[in-house]
């Protein structure tokens, strides 16, 4: 069971460091001139977070919450921007992305960042997490790549903190992966629009609080 974790709502006021924000609206910038472009097609499931909220949330939590390693996972990380953000907050950064077209241009963004943040092309689903759908149709289950985990040689179970950032309708399918597949606990970050970031625990049978696993 996830247990819901209350992110204060005056976390928008954490000042971002000043090369960060510069990085960030760099990055912003990238992201929209590769949405702009005609001269490819669009990918419509791939639309930009608001970054500076995101790495705010992140202060807090890498300030305020156990955590049971330092392993932290960006499910569908496009250009890559919150693993870059993680990074440079110390965590070990992974990123899973089943576009190759949104891979590649990450390598821009990684640059940038100076950051070491290990990418591979592939599902961020487990295998047979599509079980745990109520809709067959969701934009998740659409992605015909290989498991990214088996590329990394790890789990679901081998992170600390997931972020995500669902379609509208996928959180609670989101969730339920989360639940069913995730280490006890291990953190889950969502985006779910503006304003609306959700923080949740995988209820630990005994919470650790050691380096990465």
């Amino acid at each position: 069971m996830i247990e819901p974790i209350a992110i204060p709502s005056s976390v928008d006021q954490t000042v971002i460091p000043a090369e960060v924000d510069s990085l960030i609206a760099r990055s912003v910038a990238r992201i929209e001139a590769f949405q702009d472009r005609w001269d490819q097609p669009q990918i419509e499931q791939f639309v930009a977070a608001d970054f500076r909220h995101v790495y705010q949330s992140l202060t807090w939590i890498q300030g305020t919450q156990p955590l049971i390693g330092s392993r932290f996972l960006e499910w569908g990380c496009g250009f890559a921007v919150v693993a870059c953000m993680a990074a440079r907050l110390g965590f070990t950064a992974i990123g899973i992305e089943a576009e190759p077209a949104l891979l590649s241009n990450s390598d821009a963004t990684v640059r940038d960042w100076s950051a070491a943040v290990e990418r591979v092309q592939g599902n961020f689903l487990p295998p047979g997490a599509e079980t745990l759908a109520d809709d067959p149709m969701l934009p998740s289950l659409g992605h015909a790549v290989p498991c990214g985990y088996r590329q990394l040689g790890l789990d679901l179970d081998d992170f600390a903190i997931v972020y995500a950032y669902p379609w509208p309708g996928e959180d609670e399918f989101h969730e339920a992966v989360f639940d069913h597949y995730a280490a006890p606990g291990a953190l889950l970050l969502m985006f779910c629009g503006p304003n609306d970031l959700r923080l949740g625990r995988k209820r630990p049978s005994q919470l650790r609080t050691t380096g990465s696993r």
